[in-house]
């Protein structure tokens, strides 16, 4: 039985959950609790910490010493049994300032096996009153020792009684409850009237006059009633509410935007302001951002987040996501690649059916599922046609799309002088400022096609979500690429058999889900659905596949030619079900040896993106990185067609990446990993960096779409492999003890 087992089997009915979230353990509960505790007899006695009676006496959470508190020559008979456990109590800021001193050798407020402290250090026990002492050794119990007393501080707590289990807690576990219990909630928002000041706040405002603004859709006058009322009654926000224009979101018009860029609104929700009057008022339809520093709903981290809310039982807010993304596509025309106003022309990976139909799976038995379900899939239908299979993403010769978003000049979300090494030479040119030069280029009084052409591809990668890698550089919306495509086949596929099995194979498109080219009595029937899924799979097969290689390459539509780059993306077919189970077997026997690596899956291969250096520096969504979403969908599509093991494999390999950055810099969880590094895979030299690194005593968040691979991951792992990973085993001495004890 592990530690973490035995102190909840051996709690009292009047004993706070040691493993409780952290504004339970360390709020009003907490307090509450464990005044019921007992003091114990003291033979002489001298004033030092408060007693368990005490630890009820404080104001809003912070315990203060009584005039009774006392400590010291303890009789023998009153030492604590040592068969229960274990418990300190401590004084919360100088064992936080002694701890820090001693153990964070690097001062950057995080104790890791990088600091070279002594590893050791001394807390009274809670049942003598602080007299008896045990040691806490060990960098990842040190390391979360700063994070209790770090969240403790952010409590208001002046002294906690703080259980032994959440210091040695099994890391697998610890991670796992931090995710369930802390991490979503901090990275769920709202954009309403109570939060519009943080939310509408846009650190990539460049303007003069940055002021929270949010912008509000032609057909939600009720929002926009709803946010002028706000500005009225809070001017010190100074927010600046705006309507958009009714007539289509062209490139000059969402140009000529970026001198008031703003936020733009999202689904809201009428509640019960109070429930005597029954007065009424409007609430944002919740969603997870993909790092504490977003205010914004982005697309497809957000899919990837709902894999691990469903794993976690929050079909709620995976739910309310997807009401936001309906949202964007009857008023924005399609799920943005953020809701910010410069991103109005700009799209992501489309995942929609798939969120929908995983989310109803697990409300099906609730009122209103089967409509929730029906109108997402009305969304996706006029997304679909509206966005991609419309020009310019459409390939009218292949059939098939690509990642290929309408917009002018410089992409606003990224300062000029980002750009100034491409601009320069231009603005000499046209012997004009920098400054004068971004201008001119951004409202079409000089025209430079090179540049067009530059801006272009980059728009497209960045719709594409893989911002930025080599594969897609200078080309991307030229590229018919396998995983866009693997998307829309899973749409093709899961719109016809949803339409043929819930809806009675005939789908009514209501005003508000039609685009252009539809009758005013429009049907949907799966038949229709079935005959485009057949054509793109041709398509895929014909342009996207190579059989020599065994896996499935990207296909430029302009040179008419396949491009020989090694991504990881070519797992996504079997994600999709595109691929035959014959070339699902290529892919296993010939691409995955390519792509696997220490930690897991790596994005592309050391081949194809060449040789890196001071004037081609490493991309991050190339070799040596992995990512969360590739290791999803590759486990989903290799379960898909049967190949368990080699699923289980992968996600042993990536979980105990994370898990043993996590006990060894304390508690990290990034964006992104060197998958090829052992020691510190979470430290990753790119050019964004690494969001979830930087932080100082406890990581808050994590990071959505690695919070969501690890609990998904762990559903896919069998018993012992969870047993292993809460040991930090690496993979090839797991396999290695397993095989010797017959157990693999």
């Amino acid at each position: 039985m592990s530690a973490t087992d035995t102190a909840r089997r051996r709690r009292s009915s009047t004993e706070l959950d040691p493993f409780s979230a952290a504004h339970i353990y360390y709020g009003e509960a907490d307090i509450k609790l464990r005044s019921h505790g007992r003091t114990r007899a003291l033979s002489t006695v001298r004033e030092r910490f408060p007693t368990l009676r005490d630890l009820g006496a404080g104001k809003s959470g912070a315990l203060e010493p009584s005039e009774t508190s006392l400590s010291s020559t303890r009789r023998g008979s009153h030492d604590e049994n040592t068969f229960l456990p274990r418990k300190f109590l401590i004084p919360v800021e100088s064992t936080l300032k002694s701890l820090l001193a001693r153990e964070d050798t690097d001062n950057n407020m995080q104790i890791t096996i990088e600091d070279y402290g002594p590893k050791v250090m001394s807390l009274g026990t809670a049942p003598s009153n602080g007299f008896n002492k045990f040691d806490v050794r060990g960098t990842y119990m040190l390391s979360n020792l700063l994070q209790e007393l770090t969240l403790a501080q952010d409590y208001g707590r002046k002294h906690i009684v703080l259980d032994e289990a959440r210091l040695n807690e099994n890391p697998v576990s610890r991670l796992s409850r931090l995710i369930k219990s802390t991490f979503w909630d901090r990275l769920t928002r709202r954009i309403d009237g109570a939060v519009i000041e943080v939310v509408a706040a846009d650190p990539k405002d460049w303007t003069d006059d940055p002021r929270p603004r949010i912008y509000i859709p032609q057909g939600a006058p009720e929002q926009y009633e709803y946010y002028t009322r706000v500005a009225k009654e809070r001017p010190e926000v100074n927010l600046d509410v705006q309507w958009l224009s009714d007539g289509g979101f062209t490139p000059d018009y969402v140009r000529d935007l970026n001198n008031k860029p703003g936020i733009l609104a999202l689904a809201m929700e009428e509640f019960v302001v109070n429930a005597e009057t029954g007065e009424k008022d409007l609430r944002g339809v919740p969603f997870v951002v993909p790092g504490g520093r977003f205010n914004e709903l982005y697309a497809w981290d957000s899919y990837m987040s709902s894999l691990g809310l469903l794993a976690n039982d929050r079909a709620d807010l995976a739910k309310a996501m997807v009401l936001n993304f309906c949202f964007c596509i009857e008023h924005y025309g399609k799920i943005l690649n953020a809701n910010r106003s410069y991103y109005l022309c700009r799209s992501q990976p489309p995942f929609l059916t798939d969120m929908a139909l995983r989310i109803y799976e697990k409300i099906k038995h609730e009122p209103g599922a089967t409509d929730f379900l029906r109108n997402a899939f009305l969304a996706a239908i006029k997304e679909y046609h509206s966005v991609w299979m419309a020009e310019p993403r459409l390939d009218p010769l292949t059939g098939l799309s690509r990642y290929r978003a309408q917009g002018t000049g410089v992409p606003p979300e990224t300062e000029a002088s980002h750009f100034t090494h491409l601009l320069e030479p231009y603005a000499k040119k046209n012997k004009m400022t920098f400054e004068e030069f971004v201008h001119a280029y951004n409202n079409q009084l000089v025209h430079e096609p090179e540049l067009d052409e530059y801006f272009l591809h980059d728009r497209a990668v960045r719709e594409s979500g893989h911002d930025t890698s080599y594969r897609l550089e200078r080309v991307c919306a030229d590229l018919a690429t396998i995983d866009l495509n693997s998307l829309l086949y899973k749409y093709e596929t899961d719109i016809a058999r949803t339409i043929r099995s819930l809806f009675g194979d005939k789908l009514a498109i209501p005003a508000e889900f039609r685009t252009s080219n539809m009758k005013s009595d429009q049907i949907e029937t799966s038949a229709t659905w079935d005959r485009r899924a057949k054509r793109r799979k041709a398509a895929i097969d014909r342009y996207l596949w190579n059989e020599e290689k065994g896996m499935y390459f990207d296909y430029n539509t302009v040179k008419k030619e396949q491009i020989q780059y090694e991504s990881a993306t070519t797992f996504w077919a079997m994600w999709a079900g595109v691929a035959t189970p014959r070339q699902a077997a290529l892919l296993v026997n010939r691409a995955l040896p390519k792509f696997e690596v220490f930690g897991g899956l790596v994005s592309g291969t050391e081949e194809s993106r060449g040789v890196t250096g001071i004037d081609r520096p490493n991309r991050q969504w190339d070799y040596p990185f992995g990512w969360a979403p590739q290791q999803m969908l590759a486990w989903t599509g290799l379960m898909r067609y049967g190949y368990q093991e080699e699923a289980e494999r992968l996600s042993y390999k990536w979980l105990y990446m994370v898990t043993k950055a996590f006990v060894d810099f304390n508690g990290v969880v990034v964006e992104k990993y060197d998958v090829t590094r052992q020691m510190d895979p979470h430290k990753v030299e790119a050019e964004y960096g690494n969001q979830g690194s930087d932080f100082k005593g406890v990581a808050r968040e994590g990071f959505g779409w690695v919070n969501a691979s690890y609990v998904y991951g762990l559903q896919i792992v069998n018993a012992h492999m969870k047993r292993a990973l809460g040991t930090c085993t690496p993979y090839d001495t797991f396999m290695k003890a397993t095989g010797i004890d017959g157990l693999s």
